[in-house]
């Protein structure tokens, strides 16, 4: 009898847990752009609008065709945040993935972790072949309206580690003046920085956690990604500026080990770029 409820109970924990890795599984697979508006002080009033498509943690998964399509002519641009694939991730896939986001808007991309430890020569062939610009500790700047918007791309130390990192070049005049954007992988390059030297940083890396349960929460051994896991961001500038910086970290769209998500879902973003310095927004 003790027995037999022993193993009624052993079976019903079982279904449980089997139902609830399955619910990770769908809620890895989802579908979501999330539309926002970010305020920039520095943005030059003939850019105001200006629409970004971010992108962050592909790994392996196919971007959706169906719902990035009608955003062609609809977005000003695409930034990839590096993770575009990782090691053993179909390079068919990156391809397809790549000539998709390259049809709706020009394209800059960074490199993240992942794409490291996969064959880079030839992900670095196909990010390029598609048309995308791959910023490696290099800025472009972008212009529409005859105002110009300065992008900064921080490429993923190849070798690893915090503090790998390349200095950012200094800036000369004029671009020293323009609204900035950096984008890099991984947000924990902000604790080795002395200051912040952009209206506006954009990181992924974290996936939110990727699976984050009830009472354990973010569990992560670097205690920066305690505070900056997930979403928005005010952050002083420590230049002298009188403005701050704004940063979103973005949970990403994919996975990375196993394909599984709780309590962080996937995401991709719409960033309409707005002149003003109102909407500040802190971490979700």
């Amino acid at each position: 009898m003790v027995t037999s409820l022993l193993l009624d109970i052993l079976s019903i924990i079982m279904l449980l847990l089997a139902v609830f890795i399955a619910m990770m599984l769908v809620a890895a697979f989802r579908n979501r752009i999330i539309a926002e508006e970010i305020f920039l002080e520095a943005l030059p009033e003939a850019l105001e609008g200006f629409r970004i498509l971010f992108i962050s943690d592909i790994h392996r998964r196919r971007l959706p065709i169906k719902l990035l399509n009608p955003l062609k002519g609809k977005v000003d641009a695409v930034f990839l945040g590096g993770d575009l694939t990782e090691k053993g991730g179909s390079l068919n896939r990156l391809c397809d993935n790549m000539t998709l986001v390259a049809g709706l808007a020009p394209v800059y991309a960074v490199h993240g972790n992942h794409d490291y430890r996969a064959n880079i020569s030839l992900v670095d062939n196909i990010i390029r072949g598609s048309g995308a610009i791959l910023l490696q500790d290099e800025s472009i700047t972008i212009e529409k309206n005859g105002s110009r918007l300065l992008l900064t791309g921080v490429d993923f130390p190849r070798k690893g580690g915090k503090k790998a990192y390349q200095p950012l070049t200094p800036l000369a005049a004029p671009d020293a003046s323009l609204c900035r954007i950096i984008l890099v992988h991984d947000p924990l390059w902000l604790s080795q920085q002395s200051e912040i030297p952009a209206d506006l940083v954009l990181a992924g890396h974290t996936h939110g956690g990727q699976v984050v349960l009830p009472f354990v929460g973010h569990r992560h051994v670097d205690p920066f990604y305690q505070v900056y896991n997930a979403g928005h961001f005010v952050l002083p500038r420590k230049d002298g500026s009188k403005t701050e910086a704004k940063m979103l970290i973005s949970r990403g769209f994919g996975t990375a080990h196993l394909p599984l998500r709780w309590g962080s879902p996937s995401e991709m973003h719409i960033l309409t770029l707005r002149r003003g310095a109102s909407r500040d927004t802190m971490a979700d």
